[in-house]
């Protein structure tokens, strides 16, 4: 195993004593570490926390925002600082198992044709479950963790297997792959950066590993709130800025009538279930922004490697099923 260390980048907006407990499974990790704890100007009292319990590490460096910029942006302004191999994005409400980088690195080592690797997420409340085996993406645009909400021993999720693209909240990345496509888009503030982030890494030839054994429990949403409002305007609105910027080619055509269509059938959901606000303002400020999204993805198109069949070989297709 490589004696570099990884680069733990730790987004971090008002997340409490869940910060302590992320980083301290950190440190625990027999790899040796660079933590970065990128801070959005959090007013809890979190970072106090986090001094008080570790004092002054050597191994912990805080960045401090004057704001909360995103998890996007969050990820990125810590990247010129990095001087690695591997890149641990990490979310502050997710504590590595024992051995989980080890199991992530050593995947890197072995696999050398993978840039990312997905972890298995388990829900911190209910451990017998999974909260992700990796992210699937679908033709029509949608997305969802694999296996969220199944039995955390599965049978498919027990296994290494190529996926799309990784969740952010514990994932481990190649640096140079990451700074390759460009990083995080501060655009999308947060909400399915990372799969747009997987989408480009794809693009340009790269791909993904589940690494089964690598287990991180997650609470998901901690700060922000399961379906709260703040979560169903990024992600909805990201979405479509997701598809946009990055389905190639002809595919780009073939499924845009899915697009549209998963697009009503959400603003119809949510307005049955008296949310329409919320909703519309997210798929109207995506539509607001697709000059800017259709110019990157004039940008991202050039420089693609892959084609847009062996594209369509890794998306969802027939009716979304969540469990898959």
């Amino acid at each position: 195993m490589t004696g570099e260390p990884v680069c733990v980048v730790i987004v971090n907006y008002n997340a409490g004593e869940m910060l302590v407990r992320c980083v301290r499974s950190v440190l625990a990790s027999t790899v040796p570490v660079q933590v970065y704890v990128s801070d959005n100007g959090s007013t809890d009292g979190s970072l106090l926390n986090l001094r008080s319990a570790l004092g002054d590490h050597p191994f912990v460096n805080v960045i401090e925002n004057r704001a909360n910029i995103g998890f996007a942006r969050g990820n990125n302004v810590a990247l010129p600082l990095l001087r690695c191999d591997y890149l641990l994005c990490l979310n502050p409400d997710a504590v590595l198992a024992e051995n989980c980088l080890e199991k992530l690195v050593t995947a890197a080592e072995r696999r050398t044709e993978f840039a990312c690797f997905a972890s298995r997420m388990i829900q911190s409340r209910r451990p017998d479950l999974l909260d992700g085996a990796g992210d699937a993406y679908h033709v029509s645009g949608l997305v969802w963790r694999r296996g969220h909400g199944s039995s955390v021993d599965e049978s498919p999720y027990a296994h290494p297997m190529e996926v799309f693209s990784a969740c952010a909240a514990a994932a481990l990345y190649r640096r140079k792959a990451v700074e390759a496509v460009g990083g995080f888009d501060d655009d999308f503030f947060c909400y399915l950066e990372d799969v747009d982030l997987g989408f480009r890494l794809r693009l340009a030839g790269y791909r993904c590993l589940y690494v089964p054994d690598a287990r991180v429990a997650h609470v998901g949403s901690a700060t922000t709130g399961k379906d709260s409002d703040f979560a169903v305007y990024h992600g909805h609105r990201n979405l479509v800025w997701t598809y946009v910027k990055n389905m190639p080619g002809w595919l780009f055509w073939l499924y845009l009538p899915q697009h549209i269509a998963a697009n009503l059938c959400t603003i119809v959901w949510y307005a049955i279930k008296g949310r329409w606000r919320v909703i519309l303002k997210a798929k109207w400020d995506a539509i607001v922004g697709l000059r800017g999204m259709w110019s990157k993805r004039g940008k991202i198109q050039a420089r693609r490697v892959v084609g847009a069949w062996e594209i369509r070989k890794m998306l969802e297709k027939g009716l979304p099923r969540r469990r898959r």
